[in-house]
This record gives structure tokens, sequence and C-alpha cells, in this order.
């Protein structure tokens, strides 16, 4: 498993709730228009395929994939603890 964060930018109100749905089912929003999500290789290749589907060629989507060395220097100020939104990563 990876945690991947996710960030987009889309003008389309239509089209951005629907990305914004797709990703509350597979992890956890941090910001308006990111989200942190935990995901086996399958389960990210499932994500982008429902993304793929829903984003325009003027729409931009961004996911980057964390190491296990990389989570560990993560620093969070303010909000809900990486470790109590994600049961599965342990800091």
């Amino acid at each position: 498993m990876l945690l991947y964060v996710v960030a987009y930018d889309i003008s389309c109100q239509k089209r951005r709730t629907k990305v914004s749905n797709v990703l509350s089912a597979y992890g956890q929003r941090v910001q308006y228009s990111v989200f942190e999500c935990v995901l086996q290789l399958q389960q990210f290749r499932e994500l982008r395929e429902q993304l793929e589907q829903i984003v325009k060629p003027e729409d931009s989507v961004r996911m980057y994939p964390l190491s296990r060395h990389t989570v560990r220097q993560i620093e969070i100020w303010g909000g809900i603890p990486l470790t109590e939104r994600q049961g599965s990563i342990v800091v």
C-alpha cells in the first residue's frame, strides 16, 4: 500500500463534484481540492480508470505517491493527524 496525495483544479462544477465523489470513496479530504488515499496497486488503477472517464484536457489532476520513507517526513499543522485518518499508516 502507498499513500497518494491527489490534488485537482477543475473549473466545471459538475465534473469537480464527480471527481470529489470518486475520491471520497478512496480516501480522506484534507483540503478543498486535495485528498489523501491509502491504496493498493489495484485500487489505484481503479481510481485512475474512474477519473479518466470524468476529467477533460482542460482540467488538472495530480497524483503523488509517497514512499514509506517520505510519509515519515510529513508535517501536519492542525487538523487530524495522519495516523488517525489513515489507520494503516504508521508514522
